[in-house]
């Protein structure tokens, strides 16, 4: 049988090693489906419930796996529909792959069907690799730089196929004028990148002169919890994460101060407001206003990416290479700091905000405080688990009610904070990590965007994952929540109904009716049990939970604006407005309790 393009693009893939490629089909793909339909499930096409969902599989398996994902989608309104989940991947560094069918080359330029220009289309998402393939003998070379770029960019690529070519037959690249050829895949180590030793001398000196350092990581500190310890416990330093960097150091260390921003811990807040000295890791957290005031702290920063450098604090020493290697040169220069009270003014800090967040989880609320639903589980995380996370008030709460300890790994739209990826990331983390619990979080208003539809998609996989839990928490509050609250505290207006209220549905009924295990749970007293119960399932589970929208997601340090602005939305009328000046009144309360000793 002759050997087509298709087939020739599959056997690649093989060879980078992809096990599984996110996608769903259509025409402008069909070479490409019949390949996969020949390869006896290597790698094996998994079928999602829309384009967008398959990126952010892929996106997902990529952050959880440390490989690229793959996903694929037809021309025109699939390749489209890619776009989110691909940006997403971008603004986050993940390196994925999209291979997208194109209109017939006979055809294109004629405003055939489904024609569009996806060179304009792609140039932007993918812009440090895009190409589109005219002659098969371009093939080797285009999808072997794609795989390349992308993981040391760490950035999501893009190759478009026609669909006429994906039938023809393959030739390679000949040794000959205007040929490009391409070596076997092989393996691909990443260098170890270490700045001038000289420069590494000079940030130790600007740590060592320190009294009060503060230590910021984000998800390019992954993998450095050796390192990190150690220069805090030379230093005295506190910990600061990233939300990207949520898992790179366990909150069981007395010197984590938690999440940093508006959905972060006073801890971390208190930690930027009163240092000396700060040590930037492998983070680009954005909101400057949440760092030291510019001239209070000198600052160190790493990042193995140059272009991401000195942009948002004034640093002294830039330090451009591998966090982990650059660390473990900076140690032996770093000299112990005996004065210890700065340490523990933080570890005493920690400890009161845990306590703080228990006494605000166990308040009250109407039916269910969504809080509980979060702290209920942090107490029964498995050592090996994955949360991930959607957007909205579920974040807040993954921020920083769950405690992260062992080998847990979490996740989310960091950076574009778009809504939805919460269960495809997880069924991306399942795929990656097939042996290990996955939980994700989700809002209903993500539920109802994309979610539900993507159940489907778990129900029909959970045989090929040898460990099945997947567990879906819906916190239920028929209410786009994080909207909400934005309109109160930042321009003082009160709820629109209009736009802020959700049909309300059951999401454990729908579970069931896809064929999945569910509970509802709408009383407080029963969360922690239907924890326990997916938890110790044989099989994926939703968890709906109906929760109380008024409870606040009060920010560590709330300003006098915010507050105005959150009486004003009040007093025009809001519709929960008692309701939540007592929620909030309650919570707020819950930080001036006396410390357990």
């Amino acid at each position: 049988m002759t050997r087509q393009v298709s087939d020739h693009v599959v056997e690649r893939l093989r060879e980078w090693g992809v096990e599984q490629v996110f996608g769903y089909p259509g025409d402008g793909i069909n070479g490409l489906i019949g390949a996969f339909g020949r390869a006896d499930g290597k790698p094996a096409f998994i079928q999602a419930r829309h384009e967008e969902m398959a990126a952010f599989e892929a996106t997902g398996y990529a952050k959880f796996s440390g490989n690229v994902g793959v996903c694929t989608a037809t021309s025109g309104p699939g390749a489209i529909h890619l776009l989110n989940g691909l940006y997403d991947a971008k603004l986050d560094h993940v390196p994925v792959v999209a291979i997208v069918g194109q209109t017939a080359r006979s055809a294109m330029g004629g405003s055939y069907q489904q024609e569009v220009d996806l060179q304009s289309l792609f140039k932007d998402v993918a812009s440090d690799y895009l190409v589109e393939v005219n002659v098969s003998s371009q093939l080797p070379n285009a999808l072997d730089r794609a795989f390349r770029t992308a993981r040391t960019r760490r950035a999501p690529t893009t190759v478009i196929i026609p669909s006429d070519l994906q039938e023809e037959k393959y030739e390679a690249p000949e040794h000959e004028f205007k040929q490009v050829p391409s070596s076997s895949p092989g393996t691909m180590s990443a260098p170890r990148v270490v700045p001038p030793r000289s420069d590494i001398e000079r940030a130790a000196e600007i740590l060592n002169a320190g009294t009060r350092v503060a230590i910021l990581a984000g998800q390019g500190a992954r993998g450095c919890t050796a390192e990190l310890t150690r220069i805090a416990e030379l230093t005295g330093a506190g910990v600061a994460k990233a939300l990207l960097g949520k898992d790179v150091l366990s909150d069981e260390l007395p010197f984590v101060t938690g999440a940093i921003g508006l959905l972060g811990t006073r801890p971390s807040y208190e930690l930027m407001r009163d240092c000396d000295t700060l040590l930037i890791v492998g983070s680009n957290f954005p909101y400057a206003q949440f760092l030291p005031d510019f001239g209070q702290a000198r600052a160190v920063q790493i990042d193995i990416d140059g272009t991401m450098i000195g942009m948002r604090y004034p640093t002294e020493v830039n330090l451009v290479g591998d966090a982990k290697a650059t660390l473990a040169e900076m140690i032996p220069m770093l000299a112990p700091n005996p004065d210890r009270a700065w340490t523990i003014d933080i570890q005493e800090s920690v400890a009161r905000w845990w306590q703080t967040i228990e006494h605000q989880s166990m308040l009250d609320a109407e039916p269910v405080n969504p809080m509980r639903v979060a702290w209920e589980l942090s107490q029964r995380l498995p050592e090996n688990a994955i949360v991930t996370s959607d957007s909205g008030s579920a974040a807040n709460w993954y921020a920083r009610c769950l405690r992260f300890s062992g080998r847990m790994r979490g996740s989310l739209s960091g950076t574009l904070a778009t809504m939805g990826p919460g269960v495809p990331y997880a069924i991306g983390a399942k795929f990656a990590r097939p042996d290990r619990p996955v939980i994700a979080l989700v809002g209903d208003g993500a539920m109802q965007m994309n979610g539900l539809a993507e159940l489907l998609t778990v129900e029909r996989y959970q045989d090929r994952w040898e460990d099945p839990r997947l567990i879906v928490c819906v916190l239920h509050n028929n209410d786009l929540n994080q909207v909400t609250w934005e309109l109160r505290a930042m321009g003082g207006e009160p709820k629109f109904e209009e736009s802020q209220t959700l049909p309300d549905i059951s999401y454990a009924d729908v579970a069931r009716c896809m064929g999945l295990s569910s509970i509802a749970v709408d009383r407080p007293d029963a969360v922690g049990p239907a924890w326990e119960s997916a938890l110790s399932a044989d099989r994926p589970m939703l968890l709906d939970f109906h929760t109380d929208p008024e409870v606040p997601p009060i920010p560590p340090h709330a300003t006098w604006e915010q507050l105005k602005d959150t009486a004003e939305a009040i007093l025009r009328g809001d519709p929960g407005g008692w309701h939540l000046i007592v929620q909030g009144a309650k919570t707020k309360a819950q930080e001036m309790r006396p410390a357990r000793h």
